[in-house]
């Protein structure tokens, strides 16, 4: 079979980002990357162009780490509380899921994507909790967050025993 090299002009997963030079299979390169665009074959007159796809990608991915920073900082400085419906001994109705904890920092204006979040298994428990947040590269920051009852059964129980003894 054979293969082409070929500069890719755009970030591709699973292949390489902008400037890097990659060998790909013949049909690949003629029928996918270079009608879209998103890679040209290498020859003498592309030197110049790799050049210049090489400091575009070094001022982005510079960009990206600077956003990723103030995203952690952001992050780190949150302490978010989520409501559960919760039964008698405050046992949980279901669980938090990451994707409660995505919809819960979209309202405080955080955007995240639900890969970013490493919960290992639904939470299932009231209390004071921490999850890890994988931005970009190496930067990752720690979420800590509340989960709460919605409607604290047990507390409004004792206060209605403690009525009743009252008019007795």
């Amino acid at each position: 079979m054979a293969n082409n090299q070929v500069l890719l002009l755009k970030p591709i997963h699973g292949l390489g980002a902008e400037g890097d030079t990659v060998t790909v299979r013949s049909g690949y390169a003629r029928n996918f990357l270079l009608p879209r665009k998103l890679a040209l074959p290498i020859t003498q007159a592309n030197k110049k162009q790799i050049e210049a796809l090489l400091k575009a990608r070094e001022v982005r991915e510079q960009k990206e780490l600077d956003e990723a920073r103030t995203l952690a900082e952001q992050i780190d400085a949150k302490n978010i509380a989520i409501a559960v419906k919760t039964g008698e001994g405050g046992k949980m109705f279901g669980a938090v899921t990451a994707n409660d904890l995505i919809e819960r920092l979209k309202e405080e204006g955080v955007e995240l994507v639900k890969k970013q979040l490493s919960l290992p298994a639904p939470i299932k428990e009231l209390g004071s909790h921490t999850v890890t947040v994988k931005l970009a590269g190496e930067v990752t920051a720690e979420l800590k967050f509340e989960v709460v009852s919605e409607n604290p059964i047990e507390e409004a129980a004792e206060e209605e025993a403690a009525d009743a003894e009252d008019k007795e």
